[in-house]
């Protein structure tokens, strides 16, 4: 493992360490949209033909935008369609800086209407048609074309760094699996910890947190709003001081005004992806704490030892968290030969109210940590907000990836060097985590 130091702010989130142990190059992601490309890998079926009928309700469409978030489109789109937004699904939701390319469905929608819609960087390009909708989780991956900037090395230096760095991450088989700062607030990563309140069944310090709780990176006026209710607990005050961008937490606040005392209702007025984030974030936390255990240890990612457990390939070739194998004397063999060939997946536990703990050596670091917590699987059915209880699974630990890298002067940064990153990752992966292993460098400046 690598002696260099990691930033504070990934250590919050659970870690400690990177798998490569080529010095980073530093610079910057996201000077301006058009360095950060992603482009969704699917193979959602639809046919070539334009024409509504009673088969086919869904057009199928291509969407390229530059600097839109995918909730902001979804609005903007819509209205200029004059339809409701509901009627436009998606698989995935994308980064608002950056070019994205993604399909997806509108039901009862014409090419016509599709062609007379124009806004600012968005292209929308017609597929065909569909019998069904595309929805959350029907991608394979993505595709990244990425540019680091400001970097302050030669090209010759950062070319060394580079190639030095990509075949590590060959020689691995990948990188770690961890779950990127944007899992628990870039600025603010504070999810983890709601969490971990929430499974202690304290909704009144999970909340409170969430409004007041200051972060360093976090803006100047959120740092003094948050200040003002925890020192004073004063709501209606708070409310009227808080900037309209956090919608979220004035949600939060009028609720309790009207309803003083009504935890659990101040949550449920969230949309229901962000109050089930602070359980999956506390999940995600221990989950990345497992994966650096195990990599100090001694142990990798990608060869098994006794004791751990495997999930297989799916017919999609990601892996299936269903299809669970534990590794034994027996069998140690033929599932190094399936990890080898990319058929099987060492995993690791997002841990829950039913999930399986592996044995060995794997099996001692994570129920070690497990206790650490002092949370037991009975927790997570959190019976004062069973809405947010979670069952936990088990997920890959290791992320395949072969990235390819291209290093020359940069044309917007006089006397800076770039370097170009492109590389697939399936669904549910960061491409942070390959990023950082290139860059070492605060998680900020990769937001």
């Amino acid at each position: 493992m690598t002696n260099i130091q990691v930033p504070d702010l990934e250590k919050e989130i659970g870690i400690n360490l990177y798998s490569t142990t080529t010095p980073g190059v530093n610079g910057i992601l996201r000077y301006r949209p058009a360095d950060f490309v992603v482009k969704e890998i699917s193979n959602y079926p639809y046919e070539e033909n334009d024409v509504i009928d009673k088969n086919r309700k869904y057009l199928m469409v291509e969407v390229t935008k530059e600097n839109w978030d995918t909730n902001h489109f979804l609005k903007a789109y819509s209205s200029a369609l004059g339809i409701s937004h509901k009627r436009i699904t998606y698989a995935g939701t994308k980064d608002k800086k950056a070019v994205t390319v993604q399909k997806m469905s509108l039901y009862d929608v014409t090419k016509e209407q599709i062609e007379n819609v124009h806004l600012k960087d968005i292209s929308v390009r017609v597929l065909g048609r569909s019998q069904q909708p595309i929805g959350l989780g029907d991608l394979e991956g993505n595709e990244f074309q990425i540019v680091i900037r400001d970097i302050d090395l030669a090209e010759t230096e950062a070319k060394d760094a580079a190639e030095k760095t990509t075949a590590e991450i060959l020689k691995a088989g990948g990188v770690p699996n961890f779950f990127g700062i944007q899992r628990f607030g870039s600025r603010r990563p504070v999810t983890h910890h709601v969490g971990a309140d929430l499974l202690a069944g304290d909704l009144e310090k999970a909340i409170m947190r969430y409004i007041s709780e200051v972060y360093p990176d976090e803006p100047e006026e959120t740092k003094e709003v948050r200040r003002y209710i925890a020192e004073t607990g004063d709501l209606k005050g708070g409310v009227l001081k808080f900037p309209d961008y956090l919608g979220h937490e004035k949600a939060l606040l009028n609720h309790l005004i009207a309803r003083p005392g009504d935890f659990k209702g101040a949550f449920m007025i969230l949309p229901k992806n962000l109050y089930t984030m602070f359980i999956h974030a506390y999940q995600s936390w221990l989950f990345n704490r497992i994966i650096c255990e195990r990599l100090k240890s001694g142990l990798t990612l990608n060869q098994a030892v006794v004791g751990d457990i495997v999930c297989y390939r799916a017919k999609d070739k990601t892996p299936d968290p269903a299809r669970l194998e534990k590794v034994d004397e027996d069998n140690i063999d033929g599932i190094n030969g399936l990890l080898k060939r990319k058929r099987a997946f060492i995993t690791a536990p997002l841990f829950g109210s039913e999930t399986p703990l592996a044995d060995g050596i794997p099996g001692e670091i994570e129920r070690k940590l497990i206790e650490e917590t002092g949370f037991k699987p009975e927790d997570f059915k959190v019976p004062a907000f069973p809405e947010v209880a979670s069952r936990g699974l088990r997920k890959e630990i290791l992320l395949e990836v072969e990235p390819r890298v291209e290093i020359a002067t940069d044309e917007l940064i006089d006397g800076k060097t770039k370097m170009t990153l492109e590389f697939k990752l399936p669904k549910g992966s960061y491409a942070t985590t390959v990023l950082r292993e290139y860059m070492k460098t605060n998680p900020l400046k990769m937001s």
